[in-house]
């Protein structure tokens, strides 16, 4: 382009020279003008100077190719092509004009010039041809470019010979050619498929061209073009002979090079026929390159044509991998695996061929592969059972061209439509096809199928021998008729030689045929019995066929049976190393069976594992699994697969059985006993389930054995028995039915005697009774008699000394029932003989050694028995047998404690406790060693074995030591007590410990009693009571008085704390009464009985034998406190003064004193007793007492405010006393309400520390959240509702928590009244009401108490009713109670509120006369300041508002003589509401505004208070409603944290109002922000009709 404009320029000087040769001056001047304009790239003012010379000259040259120039320059291509065009019509032979349009096209690249650019670049050409040949060649080379473009190869290869020719006659050199000639290859190549012969000839022609001029010869270059030559040839199925001719060519030049060798190859594979010449082109090959494809292939295909396939689809397989795009190959490939019978590969193979056909263009040899191709992968169709294969195969010979008129493939087409199950339509197609070719087998062949398919025998039989006739030499024919005498009728079943000679037949004809060995294999095998031919067949089968699972497995069964394990292990993992995922089950589940015999259990998992994921419902296997993992030790895995097992087949009861077996082994008894019974459901006498089953039932009661449940135990021992008996009756041969019997029988033997009563199966006791009851000893003999006989059974060392300890155990039991002696020992001779009778069996075991030991230690009567040396030597004996023998390291070293060796007892349990540290029995020894030298950590060690486990010894020493230190008073403050006793829990440890010892040993009065006392401290008073009359029960006997005497003083006080009065009396009346603590307790009973003047006497007597002044104080107060009961005022106040002024006063008594002085009233006396009693404030015992005693004197003192200090001064110095917390919150709401908060806090923590103070807390922590306002609305898991019914749920006897839930519940429907919303809790009153009555009947309580709780409920119903409008029920309630309380002023007082409500709602104006009865009504209550209210709100409702203000005062001034605080706050904020009303009014008086601010300045004084702080920024807003502060006081109520909702929904109301009238929509924003967070309806409702009225 470039040398064009060049060109270009030097032509348009020239024609500017001549115009001022030839034009006159002016045009001279434009046409110079426009010249210098296009120099300076002033295109439009060259255009003017341009058209101005037009119009002097129309016919101008050179203006009109600047004209060209210009517009093109102006981006106007079509007035340039014009300007152009006009130019070349003028002058066609200048080069100017036709040089302007090349380049104009040239820029456009528009598609729609290519035509006009061919002919501006022939006439270029044209032009330049005789004037300059450099640049003729470029317009060449572009104009070849461009017919390129446009796919005019013939136009191409043609322009491009003429450069040729034109270089050719310049004299260019050989190189030069031969780069032209590689490029017209170039150019060619691209279209070699859209190019007729002459284009083709061209190519060709210029390959050979390109070939001929390389140099030098031989190179690389040449070599390469010489192989694109060979590829361009092969492509041209016509130029065979040039192609044969070229590789031969390249070959002679390029020996040792194979591409024209495999081209030849190829060729011969595509022709279809392989001579030798084929052969040897393929050997050459191969000697080049040994991995070469095509001459794989064509040794394949030799192969083949040889009948050796096996070695076909090995050379095949190898030239596919290497030559994948040759279709013959796959075509062939499939053919070899028809032959071979691999159905599903030639399949596959023949897929590959048509899809790589599918590719080439439609020709009669690509056809002709096709139609091949179909062929093949029909028959193998055909062969693959299945009706989608049937589908497919029926598709594939449809896409056979001409496939009707082929009567074979019309056979085909009729077995793929019986594979289909279309029997009908292939019998059909049979009989057409015998018709018209009566000489066809397959026709015949057809019919026989058919006719075989339906059992229709002899017809087959008839069909198949036709076909043999026509064609004998086809296997299948033989195969089938095999096939038909083998199922054919009784005869040819058992007699199988018909089907045997057709079966050889087949097998011989096809090699391939593995179903024909297979059938041999099984003839052999179950008929002929001949193993070792019939492995030899199967073998064959299944090396044919690896995809015959059943040959497989039975070669593998086969060479088990015939002791070849290892080629049957090989045969598997081959099998299992080819088989993929979802395959081979048969072989998985067999090696998975080999390993799991073998007991390499994780290889038969993973074996089996693989098995069921080819077959995920076959239970055999599920079963097979389970028990692999069952011998690895995986019982969860292990029960899960057997639970599959049986899923898939709920008829196994084996399944069901090893599932319950292994939940038996996990611990799941319960689980276990329910699949055991499911079993027996099934069959009644399945005896491996009746064992489960009483193995089980004796686990569990051995667990309920340790945990000390022994009725449970002998339920459990019961049950056992009566399975493993009805096992026994079934099968009275196995021996470990027995020895389980006895097992069961001799678990009784540490159970009470007096529990024992087992019912058991008359036949083992030799009786045919259904059942029989044992008792203890009966039940011990029987099992000795068991184990004796599982031992005739069968002799077992285990056996023998389960049968020792049998003997011990009825020994120990005759000792403890005090039988005859000679028995006693005669049964510990024959235990010791047993044991050594397993001992010699088995004298490594150290079980045995240790059991003979223990029973050597026991004294008895007959030698070798209470023989410690032998003891001694039986216990080394059994360490020696094995060294981490904790339990022979416990009993060598009680042996030595028992001998008074205690130093070698010590190192025998210390080397015990440190085998095993957690083993209790070593540490019960520790624990006696250290009691017996008087160590202090004796109760340590005690204890320890208590939370270690629970063993009689350990319970009953610890439970010793806990009692004795309760009874020590001296030590309560020691660090020693509050540690043994308080921070490790001890009484409860020790008293459930004990509980436990005594429901096993039930003849220990000593127990009892301790465990009587424990209860005691634990408040368990029944308990109590029962402990200490079974000890009393026990030492009824007794010879020992004393302690007669001591359990009788025990019961009598429990019985007195039971309030068992008279019960209590006899029980002390039976002791000697000569005791302080017997007369004391008498006197009490009678005191409690209300017998006082035996109660006096008795006391006296006890005052006359008092030993200390404690003692005589004690009776003296209570001789007080029955002369207080007797209205003995005075002289109960002389005898607590005579108490207080001894030398060491008691605190009991000065308790009394101050008690009596609050009672009375008197100050004096119960602040000076109190004094008295604070000057042992060192005393840390009685700290609840004097805080209740000095709080309760604050409170007579009026000291409200002093009552809560004095409390929480005290939980501050004991904050580990819940009792403390408790009283805290039980004052805080009466005395200070208004630290109701720290109040439910103390309540919370109270509960925390002790349920039993918590009751009662949570009762008080309800009542601080009511006088909080603490609500559901504000907190829905901590509110006062939710504390007092859990209250009510801990303590539903209690009346006041149900009056604290009536209150509880009135609250929250306030609270929903507030919200406007429907209240959820209606109808409690008349429910809770009555609950109340009933509770206070049923409680003891103080009459005064109960009469007020009553009746405040009352009254607290009523007024529900009143606000809720259900004035009619209010009313009634109100006469109900005035029935029961008439002198009640306050139900008066109800009564007139209830019926005045309809009178003040309907707005009139009351009479007088009512007026004053309403008054009255309050008088009657002056003392009630809510009276007050009421009768204000009546004046405000008339307009009396002066009146109004004066009952407001009147209450105010009530509460503040009361010293009630919330009364006074709420007179203070109902008398600010009433004055801020009436401001609202627009009244002007300066009284009321006034009022409104002293009123809340006052209630501010007396707390926080957000509702205070509300009424005075609505006093501002009614004063001034727009000024800043208005804003100021309205937005610290509604931003500030903490206020009640209720509270800062009004004042977000009218601070919305205030902002609204401000204009200020930024706060009006944050304030509407604020409103939708907090769910304010209200506020957002008038936000859209202020911002509506706005807009």
């Amino acid at each position: 382009m470039a040398i064009i404009a060049g060109g270009f320029l030097w032509w348009l000087w020239l024609r500017l020279a001549t115009a001022a040769v030839m034009s006159n001056k002016e045009v001279k001047a434009a046409l110079k003008s426009a010249r210098d304009a296009i120099r300076n790239k002033e295109y439009k003012e060259a255009l003017k100077y341009c058209k101005a010379v037009l119009k002097q000259e129309k016919n101008n040259y050179n203006a009109w190719v600047f004209i060209g120039l210009a517009a093109a320059e102006l981006e106007q291509p079509d007035q340039a092509q014009g300007a152009y065009r006009k130019a070349a019509e003028l002058e066609p032979g200048q080069l100017l004009a036709w040089q302007g349009l090349a380049n104009l096209y040239e820029k456009t690249n528009h598609t729609d010039v290519g035509e006009d650019l061919v002919t501006v670049y022939q006439k270029l050409l044209e032009l330049y041809e005789s004037t300059d040949k450099q640049k003729w060649c470029e317009v060449c080379r572009k104009l070849v470019e461009l017919y390129q473009r446009e796919k005019k190869y013939i136009q191409v290869a043609r322009t491009w010979h003429k450069l040729i020719k034109i270089r050719q006659e310049e004299g260019a050199d050989k190189a030069e050619l031969h780069q032209l000639w590689k490029k017209l290859v170039q150019l060619l190549e691209e279209g070699t498929h859209l190019q007729d012969n002459e284009t083709r000839q061209l190519l060709l022609n210029a390959f050979e061209e390109a070939v001929n001029s390389s140099d030098p010869i031989p190179s690389e270059e040449h070599q390469k073009i010489y192989r694109e030559l060979i590829q361009c040839l092969s492509k041209f199925p016509h130029e065979s002979f040039r192609l044969k001719k070229a590789c031969e060519d390249m070959m002679a030049l390029y020996p040792a090079v194979g591409y024209p060798l495999e081209v030849l190859c190829l060729g011969f594979i595509q022709s279809g026929s392989f001579t030798e010449e084929a052969l040897n082109c393929c050997r050459k090959l191969l000697d080049i390159d040994s991995r070469s494809g095509p001459a794989l292939i064509g040794l394949g295909i030799q192969f083949l044509q040889e009948k050796e396939y096996a070695e076909a689809e090995k050379k095949l397989m190898e030239g596919l991998q290497q030559t994948s795009q040759c279709p013959e190959a796959w075509c062939y490939l499939g053919k070899v695996q028809v032959k071979m019978h691999k159905f599903q590969g030639a399949v596959h193979s023949c897929n590959q061929a048509l899809k790589i056909l599918g590719q080439f263009n439609e020709s009669s040899s690509s056809q002709q592969q096709k139609n091949l191709a179909h062929r093949f992968k029909a028959v193998a169709l055909i062969k693959i059972p299945g009706v989608d294969s049937a589908k497919e195969a029926l598709s594939s010979l449809d896409q056979i061209l001409d496939s009707n008129n082929d009567p074979k493939l019309i056979a085909l087409k009729g077995e793929a439509c019986l594979n289909k199950g279309l029997a009908d339509e292939a019998l059909k197609v049979s009989q057409e096809l015998k018709q018209t070719h009566p000489d066809l087998a397959e026709a015949h062949f057809l019919e026989g199928l058919v006719y075989y398919r339906q059992k229709n025998y002899h017809q087959a039989e008839t069909s198949f021998q036709r076909a043999i006739e026509k064609e004998p030499e086809i296997a299948d024919f033989h195969f089938c008729l095999g096939l038909t005498y083998w199922f054919m009728s009784e005869e040819t079943r058992k007699d199988k030689s018909k089907a045997l000679t057709q079966f050889l037949k087949a097998a011989k004809l096809d090699n391939y045929l593995g179903s024909a060995f297979h059938y041999l294999g099984q003839y052999y095998r179950d008929i002929a019995g001949d193993k070792n031919r019939a492995l030899g067949c199967y073998k064959k089968a299944f090396e044919k066929d690896k995809a015959d699972g059943e040959a497989g497995a039975a070669v593998v069964d086969l060479s088990i049976e015939l002791g070849d394990l290892q080629t049957a292990l090989a045969i598997l993992t081959e099998v299992t190393e080819q088989a993929s995922a979802g395959r081979a089950k048969w072989a998985w589940l067999r090696r998975g069976l080999y390993y799991l015999r073998a007991g390499q259990h994780s290889q038969a998992v993973a074996d089996l594992q693989a098995a069921l994921r080819a077959d995920p419902k076959d239970p055999n296997c599920w079963e097979s699994l389970g028990e692999a993992y069952l011998s690895r030790g995986g019982y969860t895995t292990a029960l899960k697969s057997f639970r599959k097992a049986r899923e898939l087949n709920p008829k196994s009861i084996y399944s069901i059985y090893k599932a319950a077996a292994i939940e038996q082994i996990l611990g799941k008894y319960k689980d276990a006993i329910a699949e055991y019974q499911h079993i027996l459901k099934k069959s009644k006498d399945y005896v491996p389930a009746l064992k489960g089953l009483g193995e089980c039932y004796l686990m569990m009661a051995k667990i309920a054995l340790v945990d000390f449940l022994d009725g449970k135990a002998l339920d459990y021992i019961e049950k056992s028995l009566g399975f493993l008996a009805r096992a026994a009756k079934h099968r009275p041969e196995v021996s470990c039915l027995w020895k389980l019997l006895g097992d069961a029988c001799s678990s009784a033997s540490v159970i009470s005697p007096s529990k024992v009563n087992v019912k058991v199966l008359g036949f083992l006791i030799g009786q045919n009774t259904d059942k029989c009851v044992l008792k203890k000893s009966d039940l011990l003999s029987l099992g000795g008699r068991c184990y004796g006989r599982g031992l005739k059974l069968m002799s077992s060392p285990n056996t023998w000394c389960d049968l020792g300890i049998n003997y011990y155990n009825q020994a120990q039991h005759l000792t403890a029932m005090g039988s005859n002696e000679n028995e006693i020992g005669e049964l510990l001779e024959k235990s010791v003989q047993c044991l050594k009778k397993s001992v010699r069996l088995d004298s490594k075991n150290h079980l045995y050694w240790n059991v003979l030991g223990v029973v050597a230690c026991c004294k008895g009567t007959s030698q070798g028995v209470g023989n410690y040396s032998l003891a001694q030597h039986a216990f080394i004996k059994s360490i020696q047998a094995e060294q981490i023998n904790v339990v022979a390291w416990t009993n060598l070293g009680a042996l030595y404690l028992t001998t008074g060796n205690i130093e070698q007892a010590h190192e025998a349990f210390k080397v015990a406790q440190s085998l095993e540290p957690s083993y209790l029995t070593c540490w019960i020894g520790q624990a006696l060693i250290a009691e017996t030298v008087g160590s202090y950590e004796t109760m340590d060690l005690y204890r320890h074995t208590t939370e270690l486990s629970m063993h009689t010894e350990g319970a009953k020493g610890y439970a010793h030591w806990v009692c004795s230190t309760l009874q020590d008073k001296t030590n309560r403050n020691t660090e020693l007590y509050r540690y043994n006793i308080l921070q490790m829990n001890a009484i409860p440890a020790a008293q459930i410990a004990l509980t436990k010892y005594t429901e096993r040993i039930q003849d220990d009065a000593c127990a009892f009693t301790m465990l009587g006392y424990l209860n005691e401290y634990l408040q368990l008073k029944k308990q109590a009571a029962d402990a200490y009359q079974r000890a009393v029960l026990l030492l009824k006997n007794s010879e020992d008085n004393d302690k007669y005497s001591i359990a009788m003083r025990n019961y009598g006080r429990s019985l007195c704390a039971l309030g068992h009065y008279d019960d209590a009396i006899q029980a002390y009346l039976l002791t000697h009464l000569t005791e302080f603590d017997d007369i004391v307790g008498l006197a009490q009973a009678y005191f409690k009985k209300g017998h006082f003047q035996e109660s006096q006497k008795a006391y006296e007597k006890a005052l006359s034998i008092a030993e200390n002044e404690q003692d005589k104080a004690y009776v003296l107060t209570a001789i007080a406190i029955m002369e207080y009961k007797e209205n003995q005022v005075d002289a109960a106040k002389t005898l607590l003064f005579k108490c207080s002024i001894l030398q060491e006063p008691n605190m009991e008594s000065l308790q009394a004193l101050c008690t009596l002085g609050l009672i009375k009233q008197d100050g004096t006396l119960a602040t000076a007793a109190l004094k008295e009693l604070l000057k042992h404030v060192e005393r840390k015992d009685n700290v609840y007492e004097r805080c209740l005693l000095t709080s309760a004197v604050f409170a007579l003192q009026g000291r409200n405010l002093a009552v809560q200090r004095q409390v929480s001064k005290v939980v501050h110095s004991n904050p580990d006393n819940p009792a403390l917390w408790s009283l805290l919150s039980r004052l805080v709401p009466r005395y200070t309400p208004q630290n109701a908060k720290g109040g439910a806090v103390a309540g919370t923590v109270a509960h925390i520390h002790d349920l039993n103070h918590g009751k009662k807390a949570l009762l008080n922590t309800a009542v601080n959240q009511l006088a909080l306002g603490c609500h559901t609305a504000e907190n829905e898991k901590n509110n006062a509702l939710k504390n007092i019914q859990k209250a009510a749920h801990l303590s539903p006897d209690d009346p006041a928590a149900w009056a604290v839930l009536l209150a509880a519940c009135h609250a929250e429907n306030s609270i929903v009244c507030l919200h406007n919303t429907e209240p959820k809790r209606t109808n409690l009153e008349k429910m809770i009401v009555p609950t109340i009555s009933a509770k206070i009947k049923d409680k003891d309580l103080l009459p005064s108490y109960a009469q007020a709780l009553e009746e405040w409920s009352l009254f607290q119903a009523i007024t529900g009713l009143n606000e809720t409008g259900r004035t009619s029920e209010a009313e009634a309630l109100c006469a109900k109670g005035l029935k029961s309380f008439p002198e009640q002023p306050t139900l008066y007082l109800l009564l007139r509120q209830v019926q005045c409500k309809p009178l003040l709602y309907s707005q009139k104006e009351l009479p007088d006369a009512i007026l004053e009865e309403l008054r009255k009504a309050v008088m009657s209550n002056s003392t009630s300041v809510t009276a007050w209210h009421w009768l204000a709100q009546v004046y405000q409702s008339q307009g009396m508002m002066l009146a109004a203000e004066m009952c407001y005062r009147k209450s105010l001034q009530l509460a503040s003589q009361q010293g009630n605080w919330s009364g006074k706050l709420s007179s203070l904020l109902r008398l600010a509401k009433l004055a801020l009303e009436i401001c609202m009014g627009n009244i002007s008086n300066d009284h009321w505004p006034s009022l409104v601010q002293e009123a809340t300045t006052e209630a501010l004084k007396l707390a926080f208070c957000p509702l205070a702080v509300l009424l005075q920024a609505l006093l501002q807003y009614n004063r001034k409603m727009g000024s800043r502060e208005t804003r100021r006081m309205l937005e610290r109520v509604v931003y500030q944290p903490g206020n009640p909702e209720t509270v800062v929904s009004v004042a977000r109301w009218y601070l919305l109002r205030h902002l609204y009238a401000k204009n200020d929509y930024e706060l009006i924003d944050v304030l509407v922000a604020n409103a939708k967070a907090n769910g304010d309806v209200q506020a957002l409702e008038l936000d859209k009709k202020l911002s509506a009225a706005a807009s």
